[in-house]
């Protein structure tokens, strides 16, 4: 997988929005104004870091060594940090849905209708 292609996979989800809100080279994804996903767009190799379970994030990256590792200026326990030309892409696509759904879970009541209510 790509930048452009993981920035369309992730772009067409319910809820997101794109933003640089650190830098012009930092892209964020966000549901309903939740940061999910975030990519140096100058990292080489490209990379995401992406919300994981904390059981499951230490799996994959005993399991990946070097491709998925602790997240990258990120909480180590929550996030991993992703080299996504290394892996396959629906694996990555796996990993993107984890990470949103982490977010959508964890959305305030009201905040989740009113993801509830989008097309």
């Amino acid at each position: 997988m790509n930048i452009e292609q993981l920035r369309e996979y992730c772009i067409g989800k319910k809820g997101v929005t794109e933003e640089f809100p650190f830098d012009e080279v930092t892209l964020v994804f966000k549901v309903m104004g939740k940061m999910f996903a975030l990519s140096g767009l100058e990292r080489i190799p490209p990379q995401v870091n992406l919300k994981c379970d904390p059981e499951w994030a230490i799996e994959l990256r005993e399991e990946y060594n070097g491709t998925i590792i602790s997240g990258f200026h990120m909480s180590k326990k929550h996030w991993n940090t992703v080299e996504i030309h290394q892996l396959p892409n629906n694996f990555i696509i796996e990993l993107i849905d984890h990470s949103y759904d982490l977010v959508v879970k964890g959305l305030t009541k009201k905040i989740k209708i009113e993801w509830e209510k989008l097309e």
